[in-house]
């Protein structure tokens, strides 16, 4: 089963307590920021930072992620090298707009994972759409890569672009989250939503979350640990939903020892989807 990636923390790359404690939270990923939560001034010290912490701090099994600066802001091409130097899980590539930005970075990354002696193809990728123009391209960038685990929705830059904001119900949000989902889906990867920045509404959070579990995605990225649980509870199979999947992965079991390739639950055919669907909800079911 794929990791679940519901939660992904961000944390600035520029603190070093959050950076230091980002370990005792239950997100299911850490996510630390080198790009917008840091000043130019610190963009050297706070890559720094992060290296040493991604090679003496113990997050024990957690997703590591590092949001990296673009290549043409002085300092990806610095943040590539220390992240894999640092042997991080996977770079968040931000404001991806073509499958070209993709495939320069990836270019980047396995340039130095041969300097560095790290596999070629273990750093992984994701994808950060944050334009009209990477909403519209966003199956090529989705397709662009199989590095890529997952694309997600930089939601502030979005808004800004298209010259609206942030509104309680979302809809401005809407176009943008299907195509993401939509693109995604159609090459199997996953798709993750954007961070809600009103703390203090947590009725409107858990309306955002509500929705976009509806609509699919695997996950959010958070700013705060209070968050957490929240999305996680969202996330929460039923108990309805747990036993129809054990009766699911029973009925597999028993047509497996009979040698029977007709699979049936209460006189209905099980198949793939449904199977998929199962594991699925106990590998959820599991982390709750």
């Amino acid at each position: 089963m794929t990791n679940l990636r519901r939660t992904m923390m961000f944390v600035p790359g520029n603190h070093p307590a959050m950076i230091r404690d980002a370990s005792i939270y239950a997100s299911d990923s850490i996510m630390f920021d080198l790009e917008d939560a840091v000043s130019p001034f610190e963009k050297d010290s706070a890559r720094l930072l992060v290296y040493h912490a991604l090679k003496m701090v113990d997050y024990g099994e957690k997703e590591l992620i590092v949001r990296i600066n673009s290549l043409n802001s002085g300092f990806g091409f610095d943040d590539i090298e220390a992240m894999i130097a640092a042997d991080v899980d996977v770079i968040r590539l931000p404001k991806t707009e073509t499958a070209k930005d993709i495939k320069d970075v990836e270019e980047v990354i396995e340039s130095y994972e041969r300097k560095l002696g790290r596999e070629v193809g273990s750093t992984k990728m994701m994808a950060a759409i944050e334009s009209a123009k990477g909403t519209l391209n966003a199956l090529e960038i989705a397709e662009s890569s199989k590095r890529l685990i997952g694309i997600a929705l930089g939601a502030e830059d979005y808004v800004t672009n298209m010259k609206t904001r942030r509104y309680p119900n979302g809809n401005e949000l809407l176009f943008a989250r299907s195509m993401i989902i939509h693109a995604a889906r159609s090459v199997g990867i996953m798709a993750f939503d954007t961070i809600y920045t009103d703390l203090d509404n947590e009725e409107g959070f858990k309306a955002e979350v509500e929705l976009i579990h509806q609509l699919g995605f695997d996950g959010k990225s958070i700013i705060n640990p209070r968050q957490i649980k929240i999305v996680n509870e969202i996330y929460r199979p039923t108990k309805k939903e747990i036993n129809h999947a054990l009766d699911v992965i029973n009925a597999i079991e028993e047509a497996n020892e009979k040698k029977s390739g007709v699979i049936a639950l209460n006189g209905k055919m099980i198949d793939k989807p449904i199977v998929e669907r199962a594991k699925y909800v106990l590998s959820l079911a599991n982390h709750s």
